[in-house]
């Protein structure tokens, strides 16, 4: 009786939007009503609701919807009651949907031969365009080679193409947002004088059917009927006072950008094409070969690409719909793939744009960033501090309230350190400064160098507990990284928050508008934050920086770098990043400036997209994601900024220009600094930038520069090894028994960065080169001695008198790892070992170059310099 009700409802409110003509029903019940499969178009997000509705009296199908878009109250109760089958968004979960879709369609099957009527759309998505596109998806196919008799039933749904349900604005629309346009424009219009939307739906069965031939020829026969007597995109006014009457709009362009394979070394190229040849049984493939219509790959097989690509070359991948062609995938595989993506923003709320002063930051005086940061918030605590897609945005008053909620929860966690495993996100704010007012001492993950890597980092120092989100362990599960070791150290915040007692929110709630003192009364720890090295040997470093060390270079660098209070930054660097961790997270919250996040800092179109919406003034990031943003964004997106700091590794004069070619209102100023000094050591003045440089060490740290191999000073101007010192510079690994990283010289200790730098006149550096054996792939530093370490433990021979393999790469934008060696070793059972160790994608061998033996220098070490060489003239 409930169902029937909701059913005439449901009905009765869509016709004051729609009118709905249906045909073809009585004909197809009269055959019979039981296990038939519809197949529909899908224009638009609301034809399943319609289709549902209208169909269910007779046949009552079950079928398939997108389990985010039905986990809300109202939405879940009624898929249940009907028996909707929910899966996982493939582009929102990637490969790792791909089991679960499958077991889906195999429990369908079934439900069909016992009977079961069946709703399956089959090109898995809403339109992109007023015409329906299969392309190579199998679902039909699938459920036709285990159920060949199966009954089916066409379904055509036109004159939704132009509703705000559909993508025809060339933007993913928001159901919600549609809904509440909807509902007022019906108030409006006093509910029935409302325009409407004339809609058919169109029921065919036909006896023409191609059961027994080939995918792609099944697939153009169902695109043929759905495209038949194409309707333009449409739009109906949503209330009768709107002018402009029903009109055929423009339909949506997708914008490509152009691409250069010469971007990727050719190995890397030739890997691509191999394994693409592999996958498809193509052998003559080219970059304009499209993965659908030319390779007959479907989304299934795609989305194993997808994943073959991370676990092969360590970057994080787009969703499999935006990657199209045999060029795309070569680009992805070298970290260099930028797409411009129809994702709609959340727009920001008022207070996020409320105006602040032009007055410059001033950090309050305090001895821990804790004290600084509850003397910033007490200054403003309601101003708009931190916000990104998920969160919104929060105040100062928001994050102290987060703070008191989860404070206990963490305290429970045994042992001084609690790791945290987060993106660049408010929550990764949030629990950053919880542990610190817990008592504990924050220490961040770095996932992107391999479980191998994080173990070995976590043992080091004793780390027990992880505070981490289900959805980041997912996707970096998809990678290949095996958490086994270490899942039960998992703490979720999902859990967190959702374990919190109503009563426990309120009294923080409260106790964020009466009283801070839990927290001003904290036992703050020394140590600020662990940070952890990629790994020079084979073990990641732990790099204690206390509150001195980064109170001390957030006030140098406030010192050069005018920040204002109206300023806005774009945080996209992850928090187990010096940079980030420092320059994202503690300078904006101590600071005093404003700050949005995004977790995924390749995803330059969506960075754009947030630098525009949320009218971001101040950039910072390295050459690779500031590259990738300058060349997706447009001069309006980017038209805000008004400061860009390049820093982490060298900047190219390609990314140089592309940022001032797009960045038209910035000054570009480049930096440098590493972990262990907090982390920056020099910055250029905004008032006199100087290109390809890296400025002029920091205020409080002084610096030598001295030959490499006997530590003698370096007459000025010159070049030589950077050495630094001064409050900035930490005082130490943690547990750690190797090679000190200080030299004493004349009775004071200098931190070694390993870095080799010029300096001129003016006392502006210039970096020249990097002495320690690390190359930077996707922003992240691979140890290369870490690599050879675990081939040389599989592949040398206890008979070998001298070295028989060694790992090289060449000083340029985009190396490649080769590996040298004068065994038969090939590329993939030397990637198998690196993956089987634990260490990330981003470590794999690129190129195999087979020599009698390798270069050694008169001490007996290989010499680099010659394997260089060779990799340039090969």
């Amino acid at each position: 009786m409930l169902d029937f009700l909701v059913q005439i409802i449901v009905k009765w409110v869509l016709t004051l939007r729609y009118r709905i003509r249906i045909s073809g029903v009585e004909e197809i019940a009269s055959k019979g009503k039981e296990g038939i499969l519809f197949l529909p178009n899908h224009p638009a997000r609301i034809d399943p609701v319609i289709l549902y509705v209208y169909l269910r009296g007779l046949f009552a199908p079950r079928g398939f919807g997108d389990r985010d878009q039905i986990d809300r109250p109202f939405i879940r109760f009624f898929a249940h009651r009907w028996g909707v089958r929910t899966i996982p968004s493939m582009a929102k979960y990637g490969p790792a949907a791909r089991v679960e879709i499958e077991r889906m369609l195999d429990e369908s099957i079934e439900g069909l031969k016992r009977g079961e009527n069946l709703l399956l759309w089959p090109a898995g998505r809403a339109y992109r365009s007023c015409r329906e596109s299969l392309g190579a998806n199998s679902s039909v196919e699938r459920i036709l080679r285990n159920f060949p008799d199966v009954r089916i039933v066409l379904v055509r749904t036109r004159g939704l193409w132009g509703s705000g349900f559909s993508w025809a604005s060339g933007q993913e629309p928001i159901v919600r947002k549609v809904l509440r346009k909807g509902l007022f424009s019906l108030l409006a219009s006093g509910i029935f004088f409302a325009p409407r939307r004339k809609i058919t739906i169109e029921l065919y069965e036909p006896e023409d059917l191609p059961r027994n031939t080939d995918r792609k020829t099944f697939n153009h026969f169902l695109e043929t009927y759905y495209n038949d007597n194409l309707l333009p995109n449409t739009y109906v006014p949503y209330s009768i006072w709107e002018k402009g009457g029903v009109r055929t709009q423009p339909e949506p362009t997708v914008a490509r950008l152009e691409s250069n394979q010469s971007l990727v070394p050719d190995a890397t190229r030739q890997s691509v094409l191999k394994h693409l040849s592999k996958m498809t049984g193509i052998s003559e493939l080219n970059g304009r070969n499209h993965l659908v219509s030319d390779l007959g790959m479907d989304s299934l097989t795609r989305m194993d690409l997808l994943l073959w690509l991370e676990k092969e070359f360590g970057f994080q991948q787009a969703d499999a719909d935006v990657m199209q062609t045999v060029e795309d995938v070569i680009l992805a595989a070298g970290g260099k793939f930028v797409y411009v993506s129809p994702t709609s923003l959340k727009t920001p709320s008022a207070r996020w744009f409320k105006r602040t002063t032009p007055k410059r930051v001033e950090m309050p005086e305090g001895n821990t960033v804790t004290e600084i940061f509850l003397k910033q918030a007490a200054r403003s605590p309601d101003k708009a501090a931190v916000a990104d897609q998920r969160s919104g945005v929060k105040s100062y008053r928001d994050i102290i309230v987060a703070c008191l909620a989860f404070q206990g929860v963490i305290e429970e966690l045994e042992g001084d350190y609690v790791g945290i495993m987060l993106p660049a996100s408010v929550a990764a704010d949030v629990f950053y400064l919880g542990t610190l007012f817990a008592g504990k001492t924050p220490v961040m993950v770095n996932w992107t160098g391999g479980p191998r890597n994080i173990i070995a980092s976590l043992d080091s120092i004793g780390v027990k507990h992880i505070l981490t989100s289900e959805v980041l362990v997912e996707r970096i599960g998809l990678q290949g990284f095996d958490f086994s070791e270490i899942s039960e150290r998992f703490v979720f915040v999902e859990t967190i928050s959702e374990k919190l007692s109503r009563f426990a929110k309120i009294k923080a709630w409260l106790t964020g508008y009466i009283n801070w003192s839990r927290l001003s009364k904290a036992a703050i720890r020394e140590t600020a934050v662990v940070l952890f090295t990629s790994g020079s040997e084979t073990v990641p470093k732990a790099v204690p920086l206390t509150h001195k060390n980064l109170i001390a270079n957030m006030c140098d660098a406030l010192s050069i770098i005018k920040i204002y209070e109206n300023d806005r930054l774009i945080g996209f660097l992850p928090p187990f990043h010096s940079f980030g961790i420092t320059v994202t997270v503690l300078l904006p919250l101590c600071g005093g400036a404003t700050v949005v996040y995004h977790p995924n800092p390749t995803e330059a179109d969506i960075l754009a997209k947030l630098i525009n919406a949320y009218g971001v003034t101040l950039l910072v990031g390295t050459p690779t994601f500031l590259g990738g943003i300058a060349r997706v964004g447009t001069i309006e997106e980017l038209a805000s900024l008004r400061l860009v700091v390049t820093a982490a590794e060298k900047c190219s004069e390609k990314v140089y220009e592309a940022l001032k070619e797009k960045c038209e209102n910035a000054i570009i100023l480049e930096g440098y600094g590493v972990s262990e000094c907090s982390p920056i050591i020099s910055i250029n003045d905004e008032n006199n930038p100087q290109p390809f440089t890296i400025g002029k060490v920091l205020p409080s740290l002084d610096y030598m520069l001295v030959e490499p191999e006997t530590f003698e000073p370096v007459k000025q101007p010159g070049g030589g090894m950077l050495l630094v010192s001064g409050l900035s510079v930490f005082a130490g690994y943690l547990n750690y028994e190797g090679k000190s990283p200080f030299a004493e010289i004349n009775g004071k200790l200098w931190y070694n960065t390993g870095d080799l730098v010029s300096v001129n006149e003016s006392g502006v550096l210039t970096f020249k080169g990097r002495l320690k054996r690390f190359v930077k792939l996707g922003g992240e530093m691979i140890s290369l001695p870490a690599i050879e370490a675990v081939l040389e433990s599989h592949f040398a021979r206890e008979s070998d008198e001298k070295p028989v393999l060694a790992v090289a790469a060449e000083d340029i934008e985009n190396p490649e790892l080769v590996l040298f060696t004068s065994h038969d070793i090939n590329r993939e059972s030397a990637n198998r070992k690196i993956r089987e160790a634990g260490l990330s994608g981003l470590h794999n061998i690129r190129r195999v170059i087979k020599l009698e033996e390798i270069p050694v220098l008169g001490t007996g070490k290989t010499n680099y310099l010659a394997l260089k060489e060779k990799i340039g003239k090969s």
